[in-house]
């Protein structure tokens, strides 16, 4: 890597319409905490809503100092969606102290920022916030949905021409906005480490099915039929690990967990959308009793072929573990003869 800036790198955090998720998700970042890695890595937290002690008055001046160009803002990061609503008005959601809508500071903030980082799909699509008939008028900082524009328009590009990087997920795993920092600060992100959603392909050029503990019974349809039951959930279940793009699975959430590891389907909240499949997250839609939601890259046909041949040759061993919440039966051992 070639050396880090003498002068560091200026970040603001903010929050606008989201849980504070993904907030909490970074503080537990490992290998190094977040304020390690800051630190390091040249980076000069502004303000952030949960960890700086400045609030009211100070904050607001600290905006000012920013849009009047007298602090320079380096990296703007936007945690939530940006919030429209009344009307495209704004007005739902004010930065107290101003009266002005929140939608506003952000954009206004966003223009002269080197860098606009979403974090989280909320703030990068519109997200769960933006479920349901929307009253909020909830959009992304370049997407709405799936649909390029959200608050800064579909040809937006940061000063070094770079669209918004949004690092999605619901909530991120914290490595995957530490890495984006610290390639930012290194100077080493460029256009082609993002893929065709704005995402760091440093995760997202990966499936949550790679390292799943439950491979082994999705290669012969071996599968759960109840929450609690060992098998793959891709059938009856709902899981769209083999479709999610994020690397779960091999970079574990505080070094040893992920949804699929503590039961929970996959639900793919890397992607745009995910917050309204159109049907349970639980449940696997099927036409003629095949999954609507295959394979990444798998034609159908081959789907199908390899499906049937997997069922008949199915172990005993992973037919019953695979509707137990326990295993019922070990694998073989090999006697010496």
């Amino acid at each position: 890597m070639s050396e880090c800036k003498a002068q560091p790198l200026n970040l603001l955090w903010l929050q606008s319409g989201g849980c504070g998720g993904c907030s909490l998700s970074l503080l537990c970042a490992e290998g190094p905490d977040m304020m390690t890695l800051f630190e390091s890595a040249g980076i000069n937290l502004l303000w952030h809503p949960s960890l700086s002690e400045a609030s009211g008055s100070e904050l607001i001046e600290l905006l000012e100092n920013i849009v009047s160009k007298k602090v320079r803002l380096d990296i703007l990061c936007l945690e939530g969606s940006v919030v429209r609503g009344p009307n495209g008005s704004g007005l739902f959601h004010r930065l107290s102290g101003t009266g002005k809508p929140m939608r506003d500071w952000i954009e206004k903030l966003a223009r002269l920022a080197k860098h606009v980082i979403a974090v989280g799909s909320c703030a990068a699509y519109g997200g769960i916030t933006a479920a349901g008939s929307n009253p909020s008028e909830a959009c992304g900082l370049q997407y709405e949905d799936q649909m390029p524009g959200g608050l800064l328009g579909s040809d937006y590009q940061d000063k070094k021409g770079l669209p918004v990087i949004n690092i999605a997920g619901c909530p991120v795993h914290p490595n995957w906005v530490t890495e984006t920092l610290v390639q930012l600060a290194f100077g080493e992100l460029q256009a082609d480490d993002l893929d065709e959603w704005g995402r760091p392909r440093s995760y997202a050029d990966h499936l949550v099915h790679h390292g799943c503990t439950r491979n082994e019974f999705y290669e012969y349809k071996a599968s759960a039929e109840k929450p609690s039951d060992l098998g793959c959930m891709m059938e009856h279940m709902g899981c769209l690990g083999t479709q999610a793009h994020a690397d779960c699975n091999t970079r574990l959430w505080n070094g040893e967990g992920s949804c699929l590891r503590g039961g929970y389907a996959c639900v793919n909240c890397t992607a745009p959308g995910f917050e309204e499949p159109g049907h349970a997250f639980t449940r696997t839609p099927k036409i003629a009793g095949i999954p609507i939601g295959l394979p990444t890259d798998m034609p159908k046909a081959w789907f199908v072929a390899l499906a049937s041949l997997s069922k008949a040759a199915t172990p005993t061993r992973l037919k019953e573990n695979a509707v137990a919440d326990h295993i019922r039966v070990p694998p073989t051992s090999r006697v010496k003869k």
